[in-house]
């Protein structure tokens, strides 16, 4: 990294992944500005974690495995925490999110703009076509945001979320499932940090290749939004 020689932890957890797991650590690599890349085993049932133990002697590389799944929230607690670089990034171990953004989405950080920074897939990036129904949940989770936070976000629900370490240190957190991306959001806005968007690049998946996330997380999601913006 330059200008403020700020130094970055990309986090990726990482649930039964092993179709493409070698290649986003590869992708993140050769965008060549992690200091280190922190990768949480969420419990894989399948070969990540063989194919993490094979990588272990890898220095850019720390890896971290959760004996049983706990649930994404609780995979980027655990990298939070042991994250030890100016800032800390967040990268799917899918290949739904493009490496290549890193430079865009750094910037605002490494210019003094914001510290917390998201890539938005709704700013005008290449995108491939996403679900109807998954835009229209994405949409309404992200109005619902910025009516009780007082904000304009375009894409509340991204993966790709950048925070100066001692900003997303300081913040309690408990969830354990996807409803990371709403508390996390609320936190951030409710402690006065205004967030700065970018465009990004979107590829997303398949249902067949393994998407995750199900149309029951969005009502989670709400109750989460509505919950932290009356307690902490």
């Amino acid at each position: 990294m330059n200008k403020q020689d700020l130094t970055l932890s990309v986090i990726i957890p990482c649930f039964n992944e092993e179709a493409t797991l070698e290649n986003i650590i590869d992708r993140v690599k050769a965008v060549g500005v992690a200091n280190e890349i922190i990768i949480v085993d969420d419990g894989s049932t399948d070969r990540s974690r063989e194919i993490l133990r094979s990588l272990e002697g890898d220095p850019l590389l720390r890896i971290i495995f959760h004996e049983r799944n706990q649930g994404k929230g609780a995979a980027l607690r655990t990298g939070f925490a042991a994250a030890k670089c100016d800032v800390v990034l967040i990268q799917d171990a899918d290949l739904e999110y493009d490496p290549r953004d890193y430079p865009a989405l750094l910037r605002p950080i490494q210019e003094g703009i914001s510290k917390v920074v998201y890539g938005s897939r709704f700013r005008g990036g290449p995108s491939k076509t996403m679900f109807f129904w998954n835009m229209v949940a994405n949409r309404s989770l992200t109005l619902m945001t910025n009516i009780l936070y007082n904000t304009i976000l375009t894409d509340m629900e991204t993966c790709y979320k950048v925070f100066r370490r001692e900003v997303v240190q300081q913040i309690p957190l408990r969830a354990r499932g996807f409803e990371f991306e709403p508390e996390i959001t609320a936190k951030v806005l409710k402690r006065g940090h205004r967030i700065y968007e970018v465009p990004i690049s979107y590829n997303g998946r398949e249902w067949e290749e393994g998407k995750k996330i199900k149309w029951y997380d969005a009502p989670k999601a709400a109750w989460t939004l509505l919950r932290y913006r009356f307690t902490d």
